[in-house]
């Protein structure tokens, strides 16, 4: 029982750090600009792809190892995925920014923007999946009745570090000072010569530079890709984010391990079929008694 316990918890925080990464990519969108990125969920899956053409690319025209070919995927699709993400913030949301318009209307462009990364990604490389060629040989650790593998290990550490390193730029970087005091007033930040559409650009690529990192080790860890795959995925990642406390880095991050934790021990005592209703059944009831989410703190609005 203890055994099978330790194995769900080993799971559930991979699981939850493919939520965590995504998670926080929203939260600094909405914590900036108080956008909802929804296109943030097929970012992951454009990152997933891009790391999977520049693994491909390196493999046949270079004699790097798998780590080696790994090791340059890593950067390269997180510099990628987050040129993709200033690209929408460029062409889809400044325009609509600086003419001042409705925040509905660029809940509903972003909406948009996913539905045309996905059908893009439909249209260019077809319906067929892709399998993921394997860059790094897995490891089995056992200890006892509970088995691990390196790769498992990668990816939650990989969160936690993210995470960190995300900590430190936002409390202890110009940068992060400039993003914090945008959240708190956008109208006074240009006053005081900070470039505004600079640290939004910058907003943009932490949160699509880890989406990409994400999709990179979600295709490592289950290596077949589909143009929609990451529909579903983004918004629990964004349910998970709402769930912390949006806008709130540590809300978010523990936001998408409480859905991971969630999910796995929904799948260990029922049946799968019942993941999703049990699971989000227990987040809203999270949602019911704390509205803000764990983390998040009311807003007030000065009239």
């Amino acid at each position: 029982m203890l055994a099978s316990i330790l194995q769900n918890i080993i799971n559930a925080l991979q699981w939850g750090s493919f939520y965590s990464l995504i998670a926080l990519g929203y939260t600094l969108v909405y914590g900036v600009l108080l956008l909802i990125n929804f296109a943030h969920g097929d970012v992951f899956m454009v990152g997933a792809y891009i790391a999977f053409f520049v693994a491909t690319f390196l493999l046949s025209f270079s004699a790097l190892p798998g780590w080696g070919v790994l090791a340059l995927t890593i950067p390269l699709c997180m510099i990628l995925t987050a040129l993709v993400g200033v690209s929408l913030e460029r062409i889809a949301y400044r325009p609509l920014r600086r003419k001042g318009a409705h925040r509905l209307y660029v809940v509903i462009t972003a909406l948009m923007c996913g539905l045309v990364l996905e059908n893009g990604n439909l249209a260019l490389l077809g319906a067929s999946r892709k399998a993921f060629p394997e860059l790094i040989h897995k490891v089995v650790f056992t200890f006892g009745s509970v088995t691990m593998t390196n790769l498992k290990i990668a990816v939650i550490l990989s969160a936690f570090l993210t995470f960190f390193i995300l900590q430190f730029i936002v409390t202890k970087t110009k940068i992060g000072m400039a993003m914090r005091a945008i959240s708190y007033d956008k109208f006074a930040v240009p006053l005081m010569g900070i470039p505004i559409d600079t640290v939004i650009v910058f907003t943009f690529v932490l949160g699509s530079a880890f989406a990409g990192l994400a999709g990179l080790l979600f295709a490592l860890s289950y290596p077949i890709l589909d143009p929609y795959m990451g529909a579903m995925i983004g918004w629990k990642a964004f349910i998970a984010a709402v769930v912390g406390g949006i806008g709130d880095i540590r809300g978010a991050f523990l936001g998408g391990f409480l859905l991971g934790f969630v999910e796995i021990l929904v799948v260990a005592f029922f049946p799968s079929t019942y993941r999703d209703l049990i699971a989000f059944s227990i987040l809203l009831v999270i949602l019911c008694i704390k509205p803000t989410g764990l983390f998040g703190v009311a807003q007030t609005t000065k009239i």
